[in-house]
């Protein structure tokens, strides 16, 4: 059998405002069934519970590595590619999957040495369009369309286990080395920062929306994916256009 153990290493599962600890534990049980150990917590309801160590079954090493963060944005900085798994169409476009359909995808990034995470959102709203925001790809299990009632943990094992069947039967060839690493969440979250100042310096929209342009621009760029030393040319370019802006802004003044 192929050992995944170090592509299972570069996967965290991210549970959103989780009201019920319970579900913390059966989703702890649910990735520990599929080989994989490492759960991020945002912000739960409830934690740590007695609850949730019932719900484990003995996957108390996932419960005791667990990391709680305060928000998505700090859960996922470091990652290369985000997945959110989400049963609604929402205002934010992402590119979509099947819970089949995104195991390539991960198993490459995984297996060129990035961090990725599988996000999941609040039991009963699930995640929200900022949450998505920060995705890179939605994942939708293709339920019944007259019954489509999944709890959380049930999720999770379904993503785990197609996670794990893909790994095992597709082993991914070694990546080659790549002189700059990938642009992270984290970077590509400060990159949309400061474009959206840019943006507003050179007075851009004029009447058009805000957030409709940057939800274009997110998707665009999400995309395309640039790497470490892409961004830091097209910040560059934005720091140009801003010094530019505010000497057009001097000379009209004077």
């Amino acid at each position: 059998m192929t050992d995944i153990s170090a592509l299972a290493a570069r996967l965290r599962f991210v549970l959103v405002r989780t009201s019920q600890p319970g579900n913390i534990g059966a989703a702890a049980r649910a990735i520990r069934t599929m080989g994989f150990g490492r759960l991020v917590l945002v912000s739960p309801q409830r934690y740590p519970d007695p609850e949730a160590t019932a719900f484990a079954a003995g996957a108390d090493a996932v419960l005791d590595a667990a990391v709680v963060v305060p928000d998505l944005r700090t859960a996922v900085a470091d990652c290369e590619a985000v997945y959110g798994a989400t049963a609604r169409q929402r205002a934010v476009a992402l590119r979509e999957h099947t819970p089949r359909s995104f195991v390539g995808p991960v198993r490459e990034a995984a297996a060129a040495g990035g961090e990725i995470a599988i996000v999941f959102g609040n039991e009963r709203t699930g995640l929200e369009n900022e949450e998505l925001a920060l995705c890179h790809g939605a994942v939708h299990i293709p339920t019944a369309a007259d019954y489509g009632s999944l709890n959380l943990a049930q999720a999770v094992q379904v993503l785990a286990y197609e996670l794990r069947i893909g790994f095992l039967d597709n082993p991914a060839a070694p990546a080659p080395l790549r002189s700059d690493p990938p642009a992270s969440a984290g970077e590509m979250e400060g990159f949309f920062a400061h474009l959206a100042t840019t943006l507003d310096d050179i007075d851009f929209h004029k009447g058009r929306s805000p957030t409709t342009i940057m939800l274009r621009l997110r998707k665009l760029f999400l995309r395309a994916r640039p790497d470490a030393r892409e961004l830091r040319v097209l910040r560059g370019i934005l720091a140009d256009a801003q010094r530019m802006a505010r000497l057009a802004g001097q000379a009209g003044r004077g």
